[in-house]
């Protein structure tokens, strides 16, 4: 499994697997332990997802190494800053039966972000966590919050796939040492794209399917991905990527398909930045 390194030194695989949409306890459980079983070491949960008990149970009967697996969480809008992180990150901790986390992420760019950047700040500095960082944020709340608490998040996930591609953001994030990291490197399927034209015709050049080309187009960038499935023939096919590689001109191809734009909403649409700041989960 290739690695890409942080900022603060941490080793995380380029690929993992993502479990959002997977709330059934017995579905995210099975297919957790089957992505180990087939070899992935990136598992990405959140507790919004509402299935870290299950992912914790999974990890527990996989019998692999808990230091040769990189386990994500995320603390919800609902309880962002300090004090309420410091709880959520102790229930994610529970329910995922861990004594630490690999990487904690603030899950949305909204309210006491600051107060949530401190708490997970001293959780990084306790052993806690291995590594903190974001998801969703665009450049501008990203330089706010680096420029104002002085301390770099090593990753920024975020929407990433043939149809946003989010090049200039990649370029911002790495001058700043960043790692980009993709969710929904499928765009849930939107554009017919598994049936795409010019995605199916490099798939067929390649003898790969759509997704090993999306896969493989994305790691070649250094962006880290972790598409999600329940199917383990489906997760075999997506973790068969390391074997070939895309010439220059399909690369450039891939790009022909960018949009520049989100398949799913703006986080800097008002309606949709009050919607998310209202929306709970049940913990």
């Amino acid at each position: 499994m290739e690695k890409v390194k942080l900022n603060n030194g941490l080793a995380m695989p380029i690929l993992g697997l993502g479990v959002f949409q997977i709330p059934d306890a017995a579905a995210c459980e099975k297919a957790v332990i089957d992505a180990i079983e087939i070899g992935y070491r990136l598992i990405d949960t959140a507790a919004s997802y509402q299935n870290e008990r299950a992912v914790g149970h999974a990890i527990k009967k996989s019998g692999v190494e808990r230091e040769d697996l990189f386990i994500t969480s995320k603390v919800w809008v609902q309880d962002i800053g300090y004090e309420k992180t410091k709880a959520a990150f102790q229930q994610s901790l529970d329910k995922l039966q861990l004594d630490y986390l690999d990487l904690y992420l603030i899950h949305q760019p909204y309210g006491d972000i600051f107060g949530s950047w401190k708490a997970m700040q001293e959780l990084y500095h306790e052993g806690k966590i291995k590594a903190i960082g974001v998801a969703n944020f665009h450049p501008d709340r990203l330089m706010d919050l680096i420029a104002n608490s002085g301390f770099t998040p090593v990753i920024n996930q975020i929407e990433t796939h043939p149809f946003y591609q989010q090049f200039e953001t990649q370029k911002f994030l790495d001058e700043n040492k960043v790692q980009i990291q993709s969710w929904g490197p499928f765009a849930e399927g939107k554009h017919d794209i598994f049936k795409h034209e010019i995605l199916s015709a490099i798939g067929h050049k390649y003898n790969k399917s759509v997704a090993q080309v999306i896969l493989r187009w994305l790691i070649q960038r250094g962006v880290v991905a972790i598409p999600k499935s329940i199917r383990k023939e489906r997760m075999a096919e997506n973790f068969k990527i390391f074997d070939f590689q895309l010439s220059t001109d399909d690369m450039q191809h891939i790009g022909t398909l960018d949009t520049n734009s989100s398949s799913f909403f703006d986080h800097r649409d008002p309606a949709m930045v009050k919607w998310l700041s209202e929306y709970k989960v049940d913990l």
